[in-house]
């Protein structure tokens, strides 16, 4: 899963019937997205069955998910997850790992979030690679001559980190292929963060909700109420962007009824979304200031499968991609 120019991704929520994620991946993979990923958000469907879904519809494109935590599935059974993916995939599968959000409501302990993601990346590394030595971590350890007792497809998969913070941004300059921004759609922001992994080898993914639609007004009617239940969690994460306080407050409290206060400016710096003209204008942004991968996020469309089919034929040309 080496970064190459211009490459795209499509981004499904764990939300969907079975079959459903076999026909939106099918299409995407045929119109050329190299890159057909699952969320693995907290009250949605688990992401291994969607991705076993798609790595059966699919020939091309890698598949992983965006991302899997340490706090709410063991590392064990991580390892486990991807390699019954890249055995179901041919190979095509990587890692996304993350701290996770959301989680305190669960009361997880997720105190030394970098400690927990590293050492859970060094136990997978170590069961896909055979490795029986065994492994004492601070959060989590491996008995001398534990292994996987199952073929694996390849001995490592690609690894990407999921997140916006300054020292798991470090962690994936030291041992990820990639390092993905999600909720973002700001090209300003793309040099800060190439700045902050200071390793040209690690592709930078961007990512964010993503409404297309011929009608561009209507995408970003609804654009801008998917926003708004993430805005106020990522808003002070980007240092390019200074937001009224007042907005950020009514936002929390209310949430998406205070959608129409954002701008259209502001909202092209959290969400891809308008025409295929104007969306594919605010990828090549990203891609032009140094992102190796756009990564089109839910829901798409106003109808998720007219919104990917846009994505296919209208936007994706534009972007060099046919």
């Amino acid at each position: 899963m080496s970064p190459t120019p211009r490459e795209l991704g499509l981004a499904l929520q764990t939300n969907k019937r079975p079959g459903e994620y076999a026909a939106l991946a099918r299409r995407a993979d045929d119109a050329g997205f190299a890159v057909v990923t699952v969320y693995n958000d907290l009250w949605y469907q688990p992401a291994l069955p969607a991705l076993i879904e798609i790595a059966a519809a699919t020939t091309r494109a890698h598949i992983g998910p965006s991302c899997l935590n340490p706090f709410t599935l063991h590392p064990v059974e991580i390892a486990g997850q991807i390699a019954a993916l890249d055995s179901a995939s041919g190979g095509r599968a990587f890692l996304g790992l993350a701290a996770g959000a959301w989680l305190d409501s669960l009361g997880i302990d997720q105190s030394d979030r970098v400690t927990a993601v590293r050492e859970a990346w060094e136990i997978v590394r170590r069961l896909l690679a055979g490795d029986e030595r065994g492994f004492e971590g601070e959060r989590f350890s491996l008995p001398l001559g534990a292994r996987l007792r199952y073929p694996v497809e390849r001995r490592d998969v690609p690894l990407l980190v999921g997140s916006w913070s300054v020292k798991l941004t470090a962690f994936a300059a030291e041992a990820a292929n990639e390092l993905k921004v999600g909720g973002s759609a700001n090209p300003d922001l793309v040099s800060v963060m190439r700045e902050r992994v200071a390793n040209p080898e690690v592709g930078l993914v961007f990512g964010a909700v993503t409404v297309v639609d011929e009608d561009g007004g209507r995408a970003r009617d609804l654009a801008r109420r998917e926003v708004a239940l993430y805005l106020p969690v990522v808003a002070h994460l980007d240092p390019t962007v200074t937001l009224e306080p007042e907005l950020l407050e009514r936002l929390r409290s209310e949430g998406e009824r205070s959608a129409a206060l954002i701008s259209d400016n502001v909202l092209g710096r959290f969400a891809f979304a308008g025409t295929p003209a104007e969306v594919a204008e605010q990828a090549e942004a990203i891609l032009d200031a140094g992102a190796a991968r756009v990564d089109f996020g839910t829901p798409h469309g106003i109808d998720e499968r007219t919104g990917v089919d846009l994505l296919c034929r209208s936007v994706l040309p534009r972007l060099g991609v046919a």
